[in-house]
């Protein structure tokens, strides 16, 4: 069927370029008579042939429906497999976590986050990406409560829905980014934002001496005046999906599981990354533990972070 109806494309511009060779006008400057009209068979001819071309085109269009039903449902397309929508995640295991720090330090040294002094005036305008929530145990010579805090990265994000100039947004893998260029500075997006983890520049960033030689060339320095925020080091994770796409595959989950600078700085492995719409991924085996929980759940927002609480009696 699909070979008949490619057949009757080819004749149907076949024809209409023997048509147009017909009427072009001559090259000789003798004197050259009106074409004559089509003969009434010519005529019912082309009538037909384009009937029939009409049904052809109308034929193709259904068949590529079909290819696209067939793709949908199979999860392959008619120009070869079909890449599989990822929704990054991620599940810090607080059984795991030592309260070390490692991942806030790793944090800053990968996105160039301005570090500032213990100064008064620097309390609460300190920009951070990755937060180490602290409650003291209930009872004696208990271990403190500790809680890595990045940005949740929530599914249906209060932050996006208030931004006036579409400075955050969420792509199309789930990550909510930001456009520093764009941004107004208005801050509806940190009063939105339920889990306060965005940040205000207040001031110019500043690295002394040498410092400035250890940025991280991946990571644009953010100016003053703008909101800046986590942002599961998406460019590792571009660049690991371009490294995967020249060798004609996609990332795999072991590839991804320290793929963000936390969790690769974790010596505890307590932070794990990865593909949450992938069953088979360690993110969602995690997230379907019984000790898993998500922050202010009830809120609706869906948080793409999950946390699973302790377990260890002390």
């Amino acid at each position: 069927m699909r070979a008949l109806l490619h057949r009757l494309l080819r004749r149907l511009r076949g024809f209409l370029r023997r048509r147009s060779d017909d009427r072009a006008l001559p090259t000789t400057s003798a004197p050259t008579e009106a074409t004559p009209p089509l003969a009434a068979s010519d005529a019912l001819a082309r009538r037909a042939l384009l009937g029939g071309a009409a049904a052809a085109a109308a034929g193709l269009v259904v068949l590529g429906r079909q290819d696209q039903a067939e793709a949908s449902s199979t999860g392959v397309s008619a120009s070869g497999p079909a890449e599989r929508r990822h929704r990054w995640g991620m599940a810090i295991d607080l059984d795991r976590c030592t309260a070390c720090g490692s991942c806030t330090i790793a944090c800053r040294e990968e996105n160039n986050v301005p570090v500032l002094g213990p100064g008064d005036g620097n309390e609460g305008a300190r920009p951070e990406w990755m937060s180490l929530l602290w409650q003291e145990g209930e009872s004696t010579g208990s271990l403190p409560e500790v809680l890595p805090y990045p940005c949740q990265h929530c599914d249906d994000a209060p932050c996006t829905k208030v931004c006036p100039v579409g400075a955050t947004f969420q792509d199309s893998e789930g990550i909510v980014a930001q456009i520093y260029d764009r941004c107004i500075g208005c801050r509806y997006c940190m009063v939105a934002c339920p889990y306060s983890r965005r940040s205000f520049n207040w001031s110019e960033p500043e690295w002394d001496g040498n410092l400035a030689q250890l940025l991280n060339p991946d990571v644009a320095t953010r100016p003053k005046g703008v909101v800046e925020k986590c942002t599961f080091c998406h460019h590792r994770v571009q660049r690991k999906k371009e490294e995967a796409a020249m060798a004609g595959r996609t990332p795999t989950d072991e590839e991804l599981r320290r793929l963000p600078a936390c969790a690769s700085a974790c010596p505890a492995t307590a932070i794990t990354f990865g593909d949450i719409n992938d069953p088979n991924s360690e993110v969602s085996r995690q997230g379907q533990s019984p000790r898993a929980f998500r922050l202010l759940e009830h809120l609706g927002t869906k948080p793409a972070v999950v946390y699973l609480k302790r377990d260890r009696r002390s």
